[in-house]
């Protein structure tokens, strides 16, 4: 063959491999969250953390030679918008898997319209502790954080031993509040207190003066609240300046700094919060100390460290360690069955254990409460 046809063999030849080896060089990584709306601060530290630990990651040389290129969508928590996008982001970006999803509602419509199950997507570290997400077990979802029927039960057992008698419920009417509600009757019935009230808000709104209203009328000594912490943050406010003075007590779904901005420190001094991590702020445990090392180093804007950024530095680094273990040609399938043989990973002080019959990686749970300078305190 002449020269000349070989040189341009060689040429197409290369042009050929192009491709496969820059795809070969980064790993796409996608969340689909508010970062627009009530829940946008939710959104947006869960998807920080997660990209913390990725630029993490990226810094040391990446996984198996390969960069995490992240890409976000914003679906202002609202159902149809989280089908949609990630439905659009699978199809545009071809993600490995997800991480940090937001909201039961959200992540229950991408099950029961398949959208995860026709990908065979993995998704890591979802902002929901919903039963209907974790028994029985959707094979794309691995859970980070304790469930809300275990964050129920802790309130409850508190509530139990402190001789408080009285309880009443406030809840968000969606999947995510019927979730908490179910769990706060199971453990007040088991506990034998009683259960005076349940009151409702609209998804995705702080429409909470009717559920003020009820909840003030039935003179509760405690009240438990499954909510946001928009909707948190104004029932706390409303309910204080109509003279009620319960206990409250929130799941991890309300993120206390934020609230603290919303109303204040002396509005919200007292507000206990279930805790799904560590006190972010601590440097007893390794992940609390790398997660504050690498906040100073890749200073994410407009992002503080709390609670929330954890939760999702969390997901962050389990999501690469399955990776890790996937080996250097990462594929869906090879992801997810290498995060269920994750039975005992270390992950910095905290540590998780997946099955292919249990998804539920953590038990950690702690209570917390705001004080008078509007810090979280255990």
């Amino acid at each position: 063959m002449p020269l000349s046809a070989l040189r341009r063999c060689a040429a197409v030849l290369s042009l050929a491999i192009l491709p496969a080896a820059a795809g070969a060089a980064t790993i796409v990584i996608g969340q689909v969250a508010p970062y627009s709306g009530p829940l946008a601060p939710t959104g947006s530290h869960v998807g920080a953390g997660a990209k913390l630990y990725f630029d993490r990651i990226n810094a040391a040389g990446g996984i198996h030679g390969a960069k995490i290129r992240f890409v976000t969508r914003d679906d202002g928590y609202k159902v149809p918008e989280t089908v949609k996008l990630t439905r659009e982001l699978i199809k545009e970006e071809s993600p490995l898997a997800l991480v940090g999803m937001v909201g039961t509602g959200n992540v229950e419509a991408l099950v029961k319209e398949r959208v995860l199950e026709e990908a065979d997507i993995p998704v890591v570290g979802i902002r929901s502790g919903a039963l209907s997400l974790v028994s029985p077990v959707v094979p794309q979802l691995f859970h980070t954080r304790a469930s809300y029927a275990a964050e129920v039960e802790k309130i409850v057992q508190q509530l139990d031993t402190t001789g408080i008698k009285r309880v009443a419920v406030l809840y968000q009417d969606d999947p995510l509040g019927l979730d908490g509600l179910a769990g706060a009757e199971k453990s007040l019935k088991l506990h034998n207190l009683q259960l005076l009230v349940k009151a409702p808000y609209e998804k995705n709104t702080t429409k909470v003066e009717a559920a003020v209203k009820a909840i003030a009328m039935a003179k509760p000594q405690a009240v438990i609240m499954v909510s946001n912490t928009a909707a948190s943050a104004e029932f706390v406010r409303q309910s204080r300046a109509a003279g009620n003075d319960a206990q409250l007590l929130t799941l991890s779904i309300t993120d206390g700094p934020q609230l603290v901005k919303r109303i204040g420190k002396e509005t919200a001094h007292g507000l206990s919060i279930v805790q799904v991590v560590p006190d972010p702020s601590s440097r007893s445990l390794a992940v609390t100390r790398d997660l504050q090392d690498d906040y100073k180093k890749f200073a994410p804007k407009g992002v503080e460290v709390n609670h929330t950024l954890l939760e999702g530095y969390l997901a962050g680094r389990v999501l690469a360690e399955g990776l890790k273990r996937a080996g250097p040609n990462p594929t869906r399938k090879k992801l997810r069955e290498a995060l269920e043989a994750m039975r005992d990973y270390d992950a910095g002080g905290l540590y998780i254990r997946f099955s292919p019959s249990s998804h539920s990686g953590s038990d950690f749970l702690d209570i917390t409460i705001l004080n008078r300078e509007g810090k979280v305190l255990r």
